[in-house]
């Protein structure tokens, strides 16, 4: 089953210093951090913020490609999760025919937000997505240490905490 998700924040990681994506049910309280690179935060983030370049960015002329070929984005879906990597499958129809394109999940995320598709993440990456701290000391994650700290530690974020990525 699939649940729908919207991006709830786009942060800096501040014990990796790397980007964070954190998608959010929209019909629920779960979330799924996803860290991603910085050229992939950039475009989500400048999507997010209505920033235009002056030319296409990689996303936007892809945008502009389905455009100009009349394909449609029809949803995009963070459809697995091995070896701690999210994959990611685009959706899309063109001359009436449905494709399935596989994807980051960054560059799904960007294109998502660029053809205002909607976003599904599958019942299993959100329950793996749990166990990636259970799965290596063979105990559920709420009673590991580590997974009671990390917990601990996202409960207790706030947007002040992060600081809003800058590009």
């Amino acid at each position: 089953m699939l649940k729908a998700v919207t991006i709830s924040s786009l942060n800096m990681d501040p014990v990796t210093n790397s980007p964070i994506v954190i998608l959010k049910e929209i019909e629920g309280e779960q979330t799924l951090p996803i860290w991603i690179g910085l050229l992939e935060a950039t475009a989500i983030a400048s999507e997010i913020e209505g920033v235009t370049f002056s030319r296409p960015m990689t996303h936007d002329l892809l945008k502009n490609i389905l455009d100009k070929t009349d394909t449609k984005v029809k949803r995009i879906e963070i459809c697995d999760l091995k070896d701690n990597t999210y994959y990611a499958i685009i959706h899309v129809t063109s001359k009436g025919k449905a494709l399935s394109i596989d994807s980051r999940p960054s560059d799904a995320l960007a294109i998502a937000l660029r053809t205002r598709a909607p976003i599904f993440v599958s019942d299993e990456v959100l329950e793996k997505s749990k166990q990636i701290e259970a799965s290596a000391e063979g105990v559920p994650e709420d009673k590991t240490e580590k997974g009671k700290k990390w917990q601990d530690v996202l409960e207790k974020l706030g947007p002040e905490d992060f600081g809003k990525y800058k590009m």
